[in-house]
């Protein structure tokens, strides 16, 4: 049976008549990394606050392994890492110097303070900027040091908040991979507006929209959602459109370049056997075909759209 680490149920937070987050409930196991994902606004960030106490839901409870973080903060945020939008970093001092001080916060006993420091600085890839002094360190290093502060006492749950955001393409690259390791130990909320943050690291995918979640599934299933059917078909020699479009089951080809064509079909037929069967009898040399699947941006559009026409909030 998995082990819950993380159990929102009812999470809401109201600024004057306005529900910034409303009605948020779901359950985090050990292993996972769970992606929430929406645009800037979303209310990622508050619900974000709210998991790790570091603001008072207006309704709602979070359990964090089964402990209230209301009713047993210490006990409670004691097993939570976090790090925010902004990391809460100590520019002024050395990488070893600010993470030793971060591991005393988290209450680390003084004899493992070192060995504390030292694993989270090789588990972030920091060893070598240990006696760097944090300001002079790049963005990436120092979003680096903000994750290893976050798990410096070995949290259950970790949770970031936007933690790639205004990073070059080599950083993010190597920040999503650190993630992706820190989810084999630990349970990792990952906040981002990056479809390809989930893409890449995540095992399960929430959507938030206007403050409500409004799609919860695998980030794998999330991808098939609204797939299209059809095909990308490279020609070596082709034919006129018009014979492509011809052929039973085809419902429209639009023509990439002087040998590729992009073919639609409805779920119900696919004429895929027919196109290699003529490709093959009228000498088309057929060098590529390749299904057609939905961008994970289109898949986005698609539930948002969804969500916005049943319930008829306007973005």
């Amino acid at each position: 049976m998995d082990t819950v680490t993380v159990e929102a149920s009812g999470l809401t937070r109201v600024y004057g008549n306005r529900a910034a987050v409303n009605d948020v409930s779901f359950t985090l196991s050990k292993g996972e990394v769970l992606g929430f994902l929406g645009p800037n606004g979303a209310g990622k960030s508050t619900t974000m606050k709210m998991l790790t106490g570091n603001l008072a839901a207006s309704a709602g409870t979070v359990k964090i392994c089964g402990i209230d973080i209301v009713e047993n903060p210490k006990e409670a945020k004691a097993l939570i890492g976090y790090l925010p939008e902004q990391p809460p970093l100590y520019r002024e001092l050395t990488v070893s110097e600010f993470l030793a001080l971060a591991a005393r916060l988290h209450r680390v006993s003084g004899s493992h303070v070192k060995k504390a420091v030292q694993v989270a600085m090789e588990r972030c890839g920091l060893t070598d900027m240990s006696k760097r002094l944090i300001e002079n360190l790049s963005k990436g290093y120092q979003q680096r040091v903000g994750i290893a502060q976050a798990i410096i006492h070995r949290p259950a749950v970790i949770v970031l908040d936007e933690p790639t955001v205004g990073l070059d393409p080599t950083q993010i690259r190597e920040i999503r991979t650190l993630i992706r390791e820190l989810g084999d130990h630990s349970s990792v909320i990952l906040s981002t507006h990056l479809l390809s943050e989930v893409e890449s690291v995540c095992d399960r995918v929430e959507i938030m929209h206007h403050g409500r979640l409004i799609y919860g599934d695998t980030s794998a299933h999330m991808q098939q959602y609204g797939r299209v059917s059809g095909f990308i078909v490279s020609l070596g020699n082709p034919p006129p459109l018009g014979v492509l479009e011809s052929i039973a089951g085809v419902g429209s080809v639009e023509q990439l370049s002087a040998t590729q064509f992009r073919v639609l079909h409805t779920p119900e037929s696919n004429p895929k056997s027919m196109l290699l069967t003529m490709a093959e009898q009228q000498g088309w040399r057929l060098e590529q075909l390749t299904p057609l699947q939905a961008t994970l941006e289109e898949v986005f559009a698609k539930i948002t759209e969804a969500e916005t026409s049943t319930t008829g909030v306007n973005p």
